[in-house]
């Protein structure tokens, strides 16, 4: 992934440059804003420089509801980085082609903000680092934890820093600290309600204050599910994966989401936890071939509150976004 290199003077190096970046899944029950995780669900984007305006199309996950022009975050990131760049493109056309539904809890908006910065960067030749690349990131998407999971893969634990990083990522990332973990892959299965949701109003619901009791409740959880992550140990995950400070606000505005989280437990998942801000849940498979029987027990619990559902079965990757194809001028 071509995200460090020297730098140029006010014109492009490459003509076109295709991204491929991975969903993600926050949180993770107790890791409130400090936890994420690397899925094997991918968005692909070729940002070109070419023709005349802005020209945007979506394909799959998206497509008729995700703005095609530069109010479209892809091309407003691009278009940004390059204009401080000294690049004043006569065109920029975008081809999206999704997998990772919107506004779900899966980082969609990360994969966008990211696409944004590392095709940007490609295409002038690289001057900014990886550290550069994750603040330009959670600038534009908000959230470090889904930018950092997709940035880095695998698993992460990002964290504020009030004081000045001292090297590029993974070890730091200017305002923050990023630690990455491999993990064995691991079975889940993702289950996307139909109820839209965003991300400030999810936030808006959950507590400013809490209790000594349920900070250090949450303290112990978090360090538990990084070790039974790491280790694939999903009987630690099973009594690590709960959270007292965010979960339950979250999903009681979620039509049928305590019901569903009861029912994929259930059904043989070791751990089921809100995927982010919601309203998707996740659910680690107890053994194999348990991440489908959750998954359908989830459906089929949202489905008795009268919601409909849909099971995306997945696995845990440890690759981050990455390119997959340049295009030179000329």
């Amino acid at each position: 992934m071509l995200l460090k290199g020297t730098s140029v003077e006010d014109r492009a190096v490459l003509r076109s440059v295709t991204v491929a970046v991975p969903a993600t899944t926050a949180n993770l029950g107790p890791g409130f804003d400090c936890l994420g995780l690397t899925l094997d669900l991918w968005n692909e984007v070729t940002v070109s420089l070419e023709g005349v305006g802005v020209r945007i199309s979506v394909e799959g996950e998206g497509a008729g509801r995700l703005p095609e022009d530069e109010s479209n975050p892809i091309a407003a990131g691009a278009l940004a980085l390059l204009a401080e760049h000294g690049v004043l493109p006569q065109g920029l056309a975008i081809e999206c082609r999704n997998a990772v539904p919107p506004a779900s809890g899966l980082g969609s908006s990360a994969t966008a903000a990211i696409a944004a910065s590392v095709a940007a960067n490609t295409l002038l030749g690289g001057p900014l680092t990886r550290h550069d690349i994750m603040l330009r990131a959670v600038h534009q998407e908000g959230h470090p934890d889904n930018v950092a999971a997709a940035l880095f893969g695998g698993l992460v634990l990002v964290a504020q820093d009030d004081g000045e990083a001292e090297s590029d990522a993974p070890s730091g990332a200017g305002r923050f600290i990023v630690r990455r973990f491999d993990l064995p892959r691991l079975d889940v299965a993702v289950v996307v309600p139909d109820h839209r949701s965003t991300t400030r109003a999810a936030r808006a619901k959950v507590p400013r204050q809490v209790s000594l009791e349920d900070a250090v409740f949450n303290i112990g959880r978090t360090a538990l599910v990084i070790d039974a992550l790491r280790t694939g140990d999903l009987e630690l995950l099973r009594s690590a994966m709960d959270d007292r400070l965010h979960q339950g606000v979250r999903m009681a505005s979620i039509p049928g989401a305590t019901a569903a989280l009861r029912a994929g437990r259930e059904a043989g998942a070791a751990a089921v936890a809100l995927s982010g801000s919601g309203p998707s849940l996740i659910a680690f498979a107890g053994s194999p071939g348990d991440a489908g029987a959750a998954g359908a027990a989830i459906v089929a619990a949202f489905g008795e509150a009268g919601a409909t559902a849909r099971a995306f079965i997945l696995g845990t990757t440890n690759r981050p976004a990455r390119l997959e194809a340049l295009q030179p001028l000329g």
